[in-house]
């Protein structure tokens, strides 16, 4: 066989064995993130919204009422999120509030259950409750419940967003 013959033979192309790596790499990309994801999905968010949600729903009518009521007491409540505090204050009507002398919460991530504190606010004056508590930057929602002695008066959730930096 001459010189000119070998250089003539057919170079090898696309062949089935390029097409099976494709085929592996591509839906071993797929699988990877889907892997990743379900991981951070269930690592994040434990997906309990209520315990039962039979109780739940026979729950519902009181709820409703109870926030009816406290609407109608003209009650208001009013939550800043600073870098080093959160405070909150209640006014009646306007006016500070005096009936209260207790503020509790649970300040917890939109998603996660991980990072949930449950809190009470130091009084710092009528109507004014302060917590000296640095939150990690990012949404959280407050579930606040102002209280005279044992009594619950008021009752509010507050998403908002802490500031700051990384932590």
């Amino acid at each position: 066989m001459s010189m000119a013959a070998k250089r003539r033979s057919p170079t090898r192309g696309f062949t089935g064995w390029h097409m099976v790596a494709v085929m592996g790499l591509f839906f071993g990309t797929i699988i990877s993130v889907n892997l990743i994801m379900a991981w951070n999905a269930s690592r994040s968010w434990s997906g309990l919204v209520v315990e039962n949600t039979y109780i739940a729903s026979q729950q519902f009518n009181g709820k409703v009422a109870e926030s009816r009521a406290f609407e109608a007491s003209g009650i208001k409540g009013r939550l800043t999120a600073a870098s080093e505090e959160i405070r909150y204050v209640l006014t009646r009507n306007g006016e500070p509030e005096r009936q209260i002398d207790r503020v509790v919460a649970v300040l917890k991530r939109p998603v996660e259950e991980r990072e949930d504190l449950f809190v009470e606010f130091d009084r710092r004056g009528e109507g004014s409750f302060v917590l000296a508590e640095k939150l990690k930057p990012g949404q959280w929602i407050a579930a606040i419940t102002a209280m005279a002695g044992d009594a619950v008066v008021y009752r509010q959730s507050i998403r908002f967003i802490a500031g700051g930096e990384e932590q």
